[in-house]
Parts: C-alpha cells; structure tokens; sequence
C-alpha cells in the first residue's frame, strides 16, 4: 500500500479517557503573561470537496511522473485540483463515480489511470488539512522557491561569503494543522548553507599529493547536494574503478553513460570523464525495517559539500568530558558546596601515553585542588603510562589493570579518534565493568578553565560512582520516574537501540539503567515488562516500600505514533502493572517532543524578547484532543529559544494541570551533566545519553554491574 500522500491526520483523540481534564487542561498558578506565536489563523472555504483515490496499472513510483500522467487529463477533472501523488481533491463531483484513463509515458508506453470517488469532505473535515499543506507547498513552488529536503528556499535571495567559499540561502518551513480554535499555518524561518566547493574539487586537491586515503576519509559519511535536482545524499564509498563514461540500464531495458544521462535529462555537461564516481546507499528512513536498495553513482562534479554532519570521529570528545559551561552561578555554587552524595575515590588509575604526562599530572592536580570543597576524599592516583598509541596497547593495559579492582579508570587520550575511543568504552563497559572517564589532553592545556573542567569531571566521576550532586523537591511522594529514547543508526544500519532509565529513589538520585537492541529503525520499544521489573527491584532496594505512581516521558516519537504507542509500548506497561506486579502502582505516559517549529515571543516596550525560562503554554496553540503543554525550560541571550511540547496520552495517577507542569519544569534541572537546566526532563535525557553511547561506541549490552550507575554521562 502507498501512502496517502505526504500528510496525514494526526489527531489521536488521547483526552478523552482522561476524566480529570474532560473539561479544561489549562493550568491556574502563576502569573499570566501575554505572548505571541508564529501561528497565523486560517480561514476553510466554505464549499465540499470530493476525494478520489487514484490507482496506475502498472504502477509508477516517481510522484512527478505520476502527476504529468495524471494532468494528461486536467480538462475532464478541471483546473481547480490538488493531488498529492495518491489522492485527488476536486471542488467539484465528476459524472460518474469511476472513471478510467490511458496516459502515455515520455517513453510512448501505456499507464492506465483509475479514478474511484471516495469520500465527501465537509470544509472542517481532518482529512483537508493534508490537501491545504499540498496547496501551500505548492504556492511556494509558484514563488520560485526550490525546494531541498522537506523545506523550500529562495535561490534569488541567497548570501555569498566567497572568502569562505560558501552560500546561505534563506527559507521556509511550514505547516497547517488544526489547534484549538481554528486551522493555523505556523511558520517558521529557515537557512540552509552550502559550500561552492564540490567533491570534484577536493578529490583533485588532495589527489596532487597523492593524498588517496584523505580523499576516501573527508568524503565517506560526508553529505553532498546536487544542484540538477535539489537533494542529498550521504556518500558511503568512492568507486575508483567506475567513471562518467561506463553505462547503467534504464528503466526500458536499455543501456545510456552517466555522461548521456545528465546531459538528457539535466542539461549538464560532465568535463572529466576520467573521474571516479561516489556511492550512496540511498536514505534509509527511521521508523522502516532495513530494505534492500541499488546503490546510486553520483559524479563528484554535480556534487555540492555541505559541510560535516555529525562527523563520527569529532562528537564523542564531548561526551564524555561536559555538555556546555552555563553562565550561570550554578556552576560556581558547585565548586565551593558539598555534594549532596560525595563518594570517596581511593584506589584510581590515570592512563595516559608518553606524550600526555604533563596533562595527566595537570588532571590529578586540579582535581585534588577541587574536590575537598565538594566533599570528596580523593587518594592519589596510580600513574600508567600507555606503550604507544594504538587500540591494543590500551586494551592490553586495561587487562593487567583490572586484575588490581581499581574503582575508576581515567584515560588521557592523545586525540579525539573514535576507534580508540569505543574500543576502551566497549572494554569498561562491557568486558570488564569498571567506571571510566575519557579526556581529550588538549582540553586540558588551557589555564583559564582547567579549574572549571576540573570541577566538571570530578563531578562525572562522583556520578559514575553512584554519588548524587543535588536534588530538587518534585512534589510528588513515592512515584519512580522513567525515561525512554531510542537511538537509529541509520548510516551504518545497525540495530536500534532503545534507553531506559528509572529513578530508583524519592529524590530522584539513584538511577537504574537498561537498554534493548530492536531491528533497525523500530521505534516502538519492545521489552518495556523487563526493564520495568528490573527498575522495581532497583527501588526496593534503596526504599524500603514500592512506589505508587511511575511517570514515564517518552521522547523521539512522532504525533502519528500516539496510537501505536497506546497499544504496544503503553499495553506492555499496563499489562504487567495490572496481571503480574504484586503491588498497586499507577500509570502516567507523557510524550515529549523536542523537534518542533513553535516560537513564542514576550513584547515588552514594543520589542520582542524569548520568554522567561518555566513559561507554560496550555492554550490556544494546543490542541483539543490532547492533553498537552509547552514548556520554554531554557534561557536565550542570542536567537530564539526552543519550547518543549508534551503531551499526557494516558494517565491513571490523574496529575492535574498545574502539578504536571510544574513537575516537567522541575525535572528539567535534574541532569547531572549540566549545571542548569536543560530543555528535556532528566529520565528523558538519561535515556538518550545511554542509547546513544550504546548506538554509537559498545554496539553490545553493557554489563548489568552497571546497571545501577550513570556510567554513560
């Protein structure tokens, strides 16, 4: 079955199971403040629409063909139209209820088109607002803007910066879907940069000095854009031994050269003919199971850089080392307070090479310079130089370390090299189960904040020991809170990895960690009975009674996937809760979503500002059938800060509107890795940082002596 076009219905009536907020959602405390969104009301036309469904024998998969094929017949159905590549919307009701067409491809060969009425939409009808996206899309295609990915842009306004050799073209993104009161278009400002260096170029560069395996490392896992077509491929391999001038088949059978090829069909004209062609697998997409596909050959001369996307060699310094330095006195109270759970290191071990002496010694001073004002007693470290720098050389140091049972193993690594990395994480993780701290040396040559970075790694490595460095008053008594996130390694395509993360005490700092490997791509989790019992046994033993209520935030999905997640992931829970747990515990599900287009803006003196960190919206720009809220957790002293939307789609604990809120807010200051606040609840942040590093460096189950640590910060 294809889909029904690019957008769907997404309203999952989740409210109205919900008694306590049958009749408002809308919160009471605090001071009420006026904003303003970028949302613009729309108005329906008053008329009845007729859907029909639209069927080709065979088949054509290419939604631009299927278009030219169907307007083939635009004087039968009329001008007034808008078809969104499966269904056709018409103002008007045709003669008769099916009608056939022969269409003719630009090959002369024959498609039959079927048209079946299938419904009449009333003007509020929910399934208009897929057609009145497809309409707006297309008004701005009418505007000459080009569209890259999911968003439109305009070439005609675009910025130069030729120094650097690159070009900002301002956008769009959009999107009309039904709110409270009425049918909005919330748009929001877009920019997409763009390198005028192709990959043609950079292969020539460096392939004068021979440079061949630099060539295969700066573009493999690179992005490129193609200018002919306006879209982006990830480049999986350099094919050296193909150029311009060999032939694939086409679609009829025959055979054409990629020279022909873009000359026929894109007017381009390929000058190399000597040049190798790059490999892309194709996109896979999140959420689909792992299909077989041809690999498409691009020419490096058609094909634009964009820059590193998540370059995998550069991210994992970060994260193991600190998320951001807040400018706020967080931090500052941190170095000069007791932690609310200090846990003395006595037996320790700093690994370091022969040429990181100097920044090992520099680590173990500063945080014996830290740590007393926290309330950590450290003990000297023992001191191990590495002979020499490659993966095994580490590993077979671990080895001999690990007979001694140090507590905490703290390596100083040369470099930011990611093999290097997931190879001792995979052995301290999974192996040989010991709590490890990694730090690039260079992060510790500069004086002006190594007493900063001190200060955040001291606090780390007191996390990894099962210490707790503060804790806020959620106002809710003997409830666990439970985070869920899933991690999709869509360029390597291996199995996904879903993070689970429940708190295990009543001040929400001790934590209890599992993870699930699925098929690649599966979102929906599986397993979720396990992780839960797991949790509850955590508790137990550090409470002395179980928990009444669990409260679960689940991030990375999808408004369409509120019913799924209603009959997989929330059965999973209900059903244990309900048949096997021997204890009575209520049930809360809140969806959390980070990546979302709605802005809200404060006017004050005629200028417009973000809004106050712990700004609730419950109003307006939610929507009828959900019981949902915004929350602007974060501060913003340059750009526009990013709300949070929620959304309760099953709750038993009855939380009303005001101690939800409140309680989101607070959990949003409960990260250990941060001394702030981010913009997810903790549980929910915990989840993603366990899943990603499971994804991205064990590719294996972590050993479950860690389960109870935030070995993963």
């Amino acid at each position: 079955m294809r889909r029904a076009g690019v957008f769907q219905d997404l309203v999952v009536d989740t409210r109205q199971n919900m008694e306590h907020v049958r009749h408002s959602k809308t919160g009471s405390e605090g001071r009420v403040v006026r904003l303003i969104t970028n949302h613009f009301r729309l108005t329906c036309p008053q008329w009845t629409a007729y859907k029909y469904n639209v069927d080709f024998k065979p088949d054509v998969d290419d939604t631009n063909l299927r278009s030219q094929l169907l307007f083939q017949h635009e004087r039968v159905f009329g001008i007034s139209h808008i078809f969104d590549g499966n269904s056709l919307l018409l103002t008007r009701r045709l003669p008769n209820q099916e009608l056939e067409f022969d269409s003719y491809t630009p090959s002369r060969s024959t498609v039959k088109i079927t048209l079946q009425l299938s419904k009449e939409l009333p003007p509020n009808h929910p399934d208009c607002v897929r057609y009145y996206n497809v309409l707006f899309r297309r008004t701005l295609r009418q505007m000459n803007l080009k569209q890259i990915g999911r968003h439109y842009y305009d070439y005609r306004k675009k910025c130069d910066i030729l120094n650097h050799r690159l070009e900002v073209l301002p956008g769009y993104i959009t999107s009309i879907l039904p709110y409270e009161n009425s049918l909005t278009l919330c748009a929001d400002l877009s920019h997409k940069l763009l390198r005028l260096e192709t990959a043609y170029d950079l292969i020539m560069r460096l392939k004068e000095n021979n440079e061949y395996a630099k060539i295969e490392k700066e573009l493999v896992g690179s992005i490129v854009f193609t200018r002919y077509n306006n879209r982006t491929y990830r480049v999986d391999a350099i094919d050296w031994y193909q150029t311009p001038r060999d032939t694939f088949p086409k679609s009829d059978g025959g055979q054409i050269t990629y020279v022909q090829y873009y000359k026929q069909k894109y007017n381009e004209c390929i000058t190399d003919v000597q040049q190798p062609l790059l490999v892309s697998q194709g996109r896979w997409k999140k959420g689909r199971r792992l299909m077989p596909r041809s690999p498409i050959r691009l020419v490096p001369q058609l094909c634009y850089l964009t820059g590193r996307t998540l370059k995998e060699e550069r991210i994992f310094q970060y994260k193991d080392s600190f998320e951001a330095i807040p400018v706020a006195d967080w931090l500052k109270g941190s170095q000069s307070t007791s932690l609310l759970r200090a846990v003395s290191l006595k037996h320790w071990v700093i690994l370091h090479t022969q040429n990181c002496v100097s920044e090992a010694k520099i680590l173990e001073e500063n945080l014996n310079s830290v740590t007393p004002a926290m309330g950590i007693t450290l003990e000297k470290a023992q001191m191990r130089e590495v002979p020499g720098n490659t993966i095994s050389s580490y590993i077979d140091i671990l080895k001999t370390l690990i007979k001694d049972g140090p507590e905490m193993v703290v390596c100083i690594l040369p470099d930011d090299t990611k093999n290097r990395y997931d190879e001792i994480k995979k052995y301290l993780c999974v192996k040989s189960p010991i709590p490890s701290q990694c730090v690039v040396a260079h992060t510790l040559t500069k004086a002006r904040t190594l007493k900063t970075m001190a200060t955040k790694i001291a606090q780390q490595m007191n996390c990894k020991m099962g210490g707790a460095l503060w804790k806020v008053e959620t106002g809710l008594k003997k409830t666990m809170f439970v985070g869920i996130d899933c991690f999709h390694d869509i360029v390597s395509r291996r199995k996904s990895i879903a993070g689970f993360v429940a708190s295990t005490d009543e001040e929400l700092t001790k934590w209890y960690s599992q993870c699930i490997f699925q098929a690649p791509g599966e979102e929906l989790v599986d397993g979720l009975k396990n992780c839960l019992q797991g949790a509850l046994n955590s508790w137990l033993r550090n409470v002395p009674h179980a928990p009444e209520s669990i409260v679960v935030y689940r991030d990375g999905v999808g408004d369409g996937q509120l019913q799924a997640l209603l009959d997989h992931e929330i059965s999973q829970l209900v059903g244990y809760l309900e048949n096997e747990c021997p204890y009575s515990i209520k049930l809360t599900f809140i969806v959390v979503k980070k990546r979302i287009n709605t802005r809200f803006f404060l006017q004050h003196n005629r200028k417009l500002g973000n809004p106050a960190p712990g700004t609730v919206v419950d109003m307006m720009v939610t929507r009828q059938q959900w019981y949902d809220f915004y929350i602007v957790s974060q501060s913003s002293t340059v750009g526009t800060v990013t709300p949070t939307h929620y959304n309760v789609i099953y709750d038993t604990v009855c939380l009303d509107p005001d101690t939800v809120q409140r309680l989101t807010y607070k959990l949003c200051h409960m990260y250990y890795n941060l001394s702030g606040i981010i913009r997810v609840p903790a549980p929910c942040h915990y989840a993603h940082k366990l899943a990603y590093l499971v994804g991205q460096s064990l590719h294996d189950q972590p050993s479950s002596l860690l389960a109870n640590s935030l070995y993963y910060l």
